[in-house]
């Protein structure tokens, strides 16, 4: 994601006339680098490079992903992009057991964060297409990747199916949007769940902990890319900035959306079929949860400012 905190900056710490008396920058704008992001390296593109308190700071953007995750880094994020680099950035991909990707010379980023990752640049990469194609579009996407057999079923009840539907009628018609930061946040719900399966059970298991933390990073992660319709992007750029995660500042509302797209992004984690069955289970329970606790956990109304039509490419409205 763009650091907002260095775009902001940019004026004030950046010279008006050329380049002050400094290090010369070892990358230009339009060169193509290998870059690091998380434990793995990627090809990426210097958009700008900007001298910043006397360091040099490259707006980059990663080959083949969405420019959503374009941002600022340092120089030592960074290499030239030269054989070497690429075969250092090849025996790192091997090292970490991941699949070489033959077309862009990157893999998928490695778990937990792969399943989230990958499927966002493709559900990004759809919504750009336009609707006459998409359909078509979309079938190529999934050829030999996802089948819809393989897809797990999270089955909403009933009475969430029509929070989904009056969570669509406060913004898309009313206008409304919901008012941040949400307490309970999506945190406190899943520390809560946590405690009523710690009750009901006699002690806390390590598998709840893990799936209750992987919802929390498939939210974070997908909120941004997937969660929000057009109207809300604005307010997002509001709420969140980089230290602070949605997952402390959205609520149920935007949480049970999660659960609509889940099957899609947990398809490309390569799980056995028994884990998923499991896991299925697992999501009922939670959203039992969630139905139980509905009066609690989600608003009757929304109350926040008024929905502005922003810009980016979220969910169709």
């Amino acid at each position: 994601m763009v650091n907002s905190k260095d775009n902001s900056s940019t004026d004030s710490e950046n010279s008006s006339g050329g380049v002050p008396d400094s290090k010369p920058s070892l990358y230009f704008e339009g060169e193509k680098v290998l870059a690091y992001h998380g434990p793995r390296i990627y090809e990426a593109k210097v958009q700008k490079a900007e001298l910043r308190k006397n360091e040099w700071r490259y707006f980059v953007h990663y080959l083949g992903w969405n420019k959503n995750w374009d941002e600022w880094v340092g120089a030592d994020r960074l290499m030239k992009h030269t054989e070497d680099n690429v075969l250092k950035q090849q025996a790192l991909d091997k090292k970490q057991g991941m699949e070489k990707s033959t077309k862009s010379g990157r893999s998928a980023p490695a778990k937990p964060k792969s399943s989230a990752d990958v499927k966002l640049d493709k559900e990004e990469t759809k919504s750009n297409v336009p609707k006459g194609k998409k359909r078509k579009t979309d079938s190529g996407a999934e050829k030999g990747n996802v089948s819809v057999e393989k897809l797990v079923k999270i089955q909403i009840p009933s009475t969430l199916k029509k929070q989904l539907v009056d969570d669509w009628e406060f913004i898309m018609h009313q206008n409304k949007l919901v008012k941040l930061p949400r307490s309970p946040c999506v945190d406190d719900i899943l520390t809560k769940y946590l405690e009523y399966r710690s009750k009901k059970d006699g002690m806390m298991t390590d598998s709840v902990g893990e799936i209750l933390n992987g919802i929390r990073c498939y939210f974070d992660k997908a909120l941004p890319a997937l969660l929000l319709y057009k109207k809300e992007r604005q307010q997002y750029h509001e709420a969140v900035s980089d230290n602070i995660s949605p997952s402390s500042v959205y609520g149920a509302e935007h949480l049970l959306r999660l659960f609509v797209k889940l099957p899609e992004l947990i398809a490309y984690a390569k799980i056995d079929e028994e884990s998923l069955t499991k896991l299925q289970q697992k999501f009922l329970d939670f959203l039992k949860f969630l139905q139980k606790n509905q009066g609690t956990f989600f608003l009757s109304a929304y109350d926040g400012p008024k929905a502005s039509e922003g810009n980016g490419k979220d969910k169709e409205s």
